[in-house]
């Protein structure tokens, strides 16, 4: 396969943006509220099939209607689920996102069944035939915080795959002493720039960056939003801007990101591209309110990257 998704697995109920927050006992109509699918490997596994990739997903669901929902999109989107658990006496992760018109998107979220799911969820055999090993949603599951984990990066490289890290804070602690067993067993760290503040302290982006890379990331792409994204690998610190889009909400677009990125890295593109692919399935993904659902496909992204300049440079 070119791609292997593990971590988190979500259910999404979103509404669509509304004029302000209610007030207590207040209610707000909004045009309409979706159930969808969420979650960093849900999400960025779909995007990937899209482009047209065979990429398969593992992670942990309830038994329940949400684990159902989550299951039937993964393989409505041509996702490989035979890696997703169903799990007794435990509810799906899901999460309500309220969108505000102008504002960023809250979330209200209950991690559900992914505190369940540990490395032996994780088909071995998968990990040794995988382009791209990605984890999404680190530091949110106990159960991959372990030297095992390390070492099921250790055994992708080893085959040959790179390994691609992205995390989700959950109100936990200890985020960097986690964080830096596994930063050198990780080709590409993800993280945005709010994250990366909590977990080093630092405020500045490319400050982050340092941290990461010195702790032993190979390569760091720090997202900011608005702002656009920063990549810092040996001998090279790029800073890009973003590409211009009608924002409608941002629920998936770190996720889309990701995506992209890991699409540049599966077409042999240098940093630059994977900026470019990278930044494309974001811009494309915060057109709609659900994480998933106006991603490019492979002919829109590549039209797209076509028919508009992403400013780049070196810093």
């Amino acid at each position: 396969m070119d791609c292997l998704c593990a971590g988190i697995l979500f259910a999404d109920v979103a509404c669509a943006p509304i004029p302000r927050i209610p007030e207590p006992g207040e209610l707000i109509p909004t045009a309409h509220v979706q159930l969808a699918l969420g979650g960093c490997a849900s999400n960025t596994a779909v995007d990937l099939a899209r482009l047209g990739f065979r990429v398969a997903v593992s992670g942990c669901v309830g038994d329940d209607p949400f684990g159902r929902v989550i299951i039937e999109a993964l393989e409505a989107g041509g996702v490989d689920i035979r890696g997703v658990h169903r799990l007794p006496g435990i509810g799906s992760a899901s999460t309500m996102i309220i969108n505000v018109q102008g504002q960023d998107r809250r979330f209200i979220s209950t991690a559900g069944a992914n505190t369940r799911f540990t490395v032996q969820h994780i088909p071995l055999d998968w990990v040794r035939q995988c382009r791209v090993f990605y984890v999404g949603g680190y530091l949110m599951m106990p159960g991959l915080e372990t030297e095992a984990m390390v070492e099921l990066f250790r055994t992708a490289r080893a085959g040959g795959a790179k390994t691609v890290l992205d995390v989700v804070l959950f109100g936990g602690t200890g985020y960097w002493e986690t964080l830096r067993k596994i930063l050198p067993e990780t080709d590409v760290f993800l993280p945005n720039d709010d994250e990366s503040e909590i977990i080093t302290g630092l405020k500045e982006p490319l400050a982050q960056a340092k941290r990461f890379r010195e702790a032993g990331a190979k390569m760091v792409v720090i997202t900011m939003g608005e702002k656009g994204s920063l990549l810092v690998t040996d001998g090279l610190r790029l800073k890009a801007g973003v590409y211009p889009v009608e924002f409608v909400g941002g629920t998936g677009a770190g996720d889309a990101f990701d995506a992209g990125f890991i699409a540049g890295m599966l077409l042999g593109e240098d940093p630059v591209g994977c900026l470019r692919w990278g930044s494309a399935l974001g811009a494309s993904c915060v057109r709609a309110i659900g994480a998933t659902e106006s991603v490019f496909n492979r002919a829109e992204a590549e039209e797209f990257i076509r028919q508009h300049h992403l400013p780049i440079e070196e810093i």
